[in-house]
């Protein structure tokens, strides 16, 4: 048999003591088996995960299914209030809870580097374990790639998200309609900059601290008081300005919102004006924007402030009707001196990498 010259043969367990992650942790072997049994079986253990199938087998679901699926690819992989493991739970759940969903189940697929450190690799999966358990979801299936050094950028994350919604919750953009109240949940951009600060070692005054949260106990609390809400959108990459323009344009709506009554911390407010950013569109991880009918705002306002999550919620606007013209501008912003700015789509990305 004829040898190729060019085919280095390789021994499949390193020698040294396996304080990184090594091409051999993703090969099926040993390493392998030990990496699954070791860190994400000890961290995520439950009974569907633990029957190591090549699928889940799970129980019937009283109620309608909404899946969703992300990929988080944040850097650095720990910001001031959160790390890529809770933001890869929080940010799921949150893409049910914006349907009205009940969360369940979370699939995990983690892409590591060869090199990464196996202590850091431990911290993260221990962070998801914690923030999936004090959710209420199991992580009951997943997946483990090794790339090689330098083809990757230390862990990269993908989850996928079942949950429950009510047969009686009918949650989407369908149900936008002139008059409809718009509700912010919370001060805007605190992720997006603390991850940027983290990113680049800049200091500014006042703490930034990451709004990541589940949102799924207050949407949850609304739809038990009957608060008739028409629809939901969690403000992650691109903001509330990005948000609110999409789904103006699904209507299509004109809408109107107030700059004076959008809550932005003075620390980002102050860090956004010195980087030339704006708070608008600045991503954040555990805040929504709701529609609903007018009479219902003072009740939803009521429900929001008793969570943590949504204590400082606020009426900031109003859907319009139908725009007269197709170049008439959908979403306008009403600024604090009297004048009128058009939110759109930007074509970029401010902050890249904050998910």
């Amino acid at each position: 048999m004829s040898q190729n010259p060019s085919f280095q043969p390789q021994c499949p367990l390193p020698l040294a003591s396996d304080e990184t992650i090594r091409l051999a942790h993703g090969g099926g072997g040993r390493l392998m088996q030990q990496l699954i049994h070791e860190i994400f079986l000890e961290a995520f253990s439950n009974s569907y995960l633990n029957a190591l199938q090549d699928s889940a087998v799970l129980p019937a679901q009283d109620g309608r299914l909404a899946m969703t699926t992300d990929s988080y690819v944040v850097q650095p992989l720990f910001f001031p209030g959160g790390d890529i493991g809770s933001l890869a739970v929080h940010g799921t759940i949150n893409d049910l809870a914006m349907m009205g969903a009940s969360p369940r189940y979370l699939s995990a697929g983690f892409i590591l580097e060869e090199g990464l450190s196996i202590d850091m690799l431990k911290q993260v999966v221990s962070s998801m374990a914690k923030t999936a358990q004090d959710c209420g979801v199991h992580i009951v299936c997943g997946d483990t790639k090794v790339v090689d050094r330098g083809k990757g950028d230390q862990i990269f994350i993908n989850t996928t998200g079942l949950g429950v919604i009510p047969q009686s919750v009918d949650i989407g953009p369908h149900r936008l309609t002139p008059g409809d109240r718009i509700i912010v949940s919370g001060d805007l951009g605190a992720h997006g900059m603390a991850v940027l600060s983290q990113r680049e070692g800049l200091e500014f005054s006042g703490n930034l601290i990451s709004d990541s949260a589940p949102l799924h106990g207050v949407i949850a609390d609304l739809l038990n008081h009957h608060v008739p809400i028409h629809c939901l959108r969690d403000l992650t990459r691109g903001g509330l300005a990005s948000a609110l323009s999409e789904l103006a344009t699904a209507g299509p709506f004109t809408m109107t919102i107030e700059e004076s009554r959008i809550p932005i911390s003075e620390p980002v407010r102050g860090a956004c004006e010195i980087l030339g950013l704006d708070p608008l569109y600045v991503a954040n991880e555990g805040r929504f924007v709701m529609f609903l009918p007018p009479e219902d705002v003072d009740e939803a306002l009521s429900i929001l402030h008793q969570h943590a999550v949504s204590k400082e919620a606020v009426a900031i606007g109003e859907i319009g009707g139908t725009p007269s013209t197709p170049t008439q501008a959908l979403v306008t912003l009403q600024t604090r001196y009297g004048t009128h700015r058009i939110l759109d789509l930007l074509s970029g990305e401010q902050l890249p990498r904050i998910c």
